[in-house]
């Protein structure tokens, strides 16, 4: 799984900035698929986003990812990768990367019994 990190998710791209971006990435997520590589992902909206935490016995909600921190989930993608180090190739495709801070965490998915 690779897991899309943004360092400062208050920026708001332009419409044309958003344009140019997600071209970028349909063709990153378009030459995995190309590969049989690609499963699956999504985006992650910001808007309607909360947060709940709990700190000693409170539970509180907090509107918007963001709260105390800067770095916000952008989204996730599910690739096939035959390794750890073909994930990460994947990963370093993205563009994503082209922000300043941002980040492509790579995690393998447990199965349901704990298995890799």
């Amino acid at each position: 799984m690779l897991i899309l990190r943004h360092q400062d998710g208050s920026k708001i791209a332009s419409p044309e900035q958003m344009q140019v971006w997600m071209k970028q990435t349909m063709d990153w997520i378009g030459s995995i698929a190309a590969q049989n590589k690609y499963v699956g992902g999504n985006g992650l909206l910001f808007n309607g986003a909360n947060v709940v935490t709990r700190k000693k016995d409170k539970i509180t909600v907090i509107n918007g990812p963001f709260g105390d921190i800067k770095e916000t989930l952008g989204g996730y993608m599910i690739v096939k990768a035959d390794s750890i180090e073909e994930a990460i190739e994947f990963a370093k495709g993205s563009p994503v990367l082209q922000g300043e801070g941002n980040s492509v965490e790579v995690r393998q998915i447990a199965h349901r019994d704990g298995t890799r």
